[in-house]
């Protein structure tokens, strides 16, 4: 028992760490909410699926759901722009793009699949035993994967001079603009860099997952709890909670099996306690300010 909800929450933990980390830098440079951010993920892990259903190459075919995802993240970024300041206005719009995708989604499925979950292959065969656990390759691959990424974006970040400017931007626009950072480019690329990290998780996870077109929407309530409870903007916070988050979903599942369709319900109620009691999270430092 204890076994499965480590093996479980482990890797839901990185996938919700990986979506909450994107989501905070895009929210702590562009000071966007943006609501329609899972919907991407979900794009990603559909194009790998009709792409492996052409017979293309798994590595290719994650390869164009990636860049596919960025280049459409780029379009509907374009489309927030002129609302950018206006905080409701760009989540309205945001929640208005999740719809169209998932509508979109629907309709290209219902059209030629003409049924509504699908499945998508696992890309490794076999299995290990893992702490007495039958635990797949494929879920060995995802969560390499999925570590490889988080720790690759935190190393990008702290590590890199560009990593530097867009830490620096989302400290102080004025000062970075004064230094001579360009605050467009940035947040176009911050976009393209935290779409793209949703985008590998969607790719990498899809295999583990019965795809749906409303998947998007559960995981954002997930990822509002997560950013929440781990601080606003705060990547540190936000990976933290991830993981809480998840084993706490995990034990709900595994040892209170009768009420586990609820997790989701617990998870919405740790997050109002948390904007009651801590509102801007365990990290946070940009609640108040805004």
């Amino acid at each position: 028992m204890i076994a499965n909800i480590f093996i479980i929450g482990l890797l839901n933990g990185c996938v919700y760490a990986l979506l909450a980390a994107g989501f905070s830098l895009l929210f702590s440079v562009a000071r966007i909410v943006n609501l329609a951010y899972t919907a991407f993920w979900m794009i990603a892990a559909y194009i790998f699926f009709g792409m492996t259903l052409l017979g293309l190459h798994p590595l290719l075919a994650a390869t164009v759901s990636i860049a596919g995802t960025v280049v459409l993240s780029l379009l509907f970024q374009r489309l927030i722009a002129p609302v950018q300041g206006n905080p409701m206005s760009v989540m309205i719009l945001t929640l208005a793009i999740g719809v169209i995708l998932q509508k979109t989604v629907s309709f290209i499925q219902d059209s030629f699949q003409g049924v509504y979950f699908q499945i998508v292959p696992s890309l490794i065969k076999g299995s290990t035993n893992v702490m007495g656990v039958a635990v797949t390759y494929q879920y060995l691959l995802s969560l390499f994967v999925v570590i490889f990424v988080l720790a690759g974006l935190w190393i990008f970040l702290t590590k890199t001079r560009f990593g530097i400017a867009i830490r620096a931007t989302s400290e102080d626009k004025q000062v970075a603009g004064l230094m001579g950072i360009n605050e467009k480019a940035v947040t176009n690329i911050v976009t393209g860099v935290a779409v793209g990290v949703a985008a590998i998780a969607g790719v990498v996870v899809s295999p583990l997952y019965v795809l749906e077109p409303w998947m998007w929407l559960q995981h954002l309530l997930v990822l509002m709890a997560v950013v929440i409870f781990g601080g606003l903007g705060s990547m540190k916070g936000s990976i933290v909670a991830a993981f809480i988050i998840a084993f706490i979903e995990a034990s709900i599942v595994f040892l209170l099996p009768n009420i586990g369709f609820l997790r989701s319900a617990v998870v919405m109620f740790i997050m109002i306690v948390v904007l009651l009691v801590r509102p801007r999270g365990l990290f946070g430092t940009m609640a108040e300010e805004h």
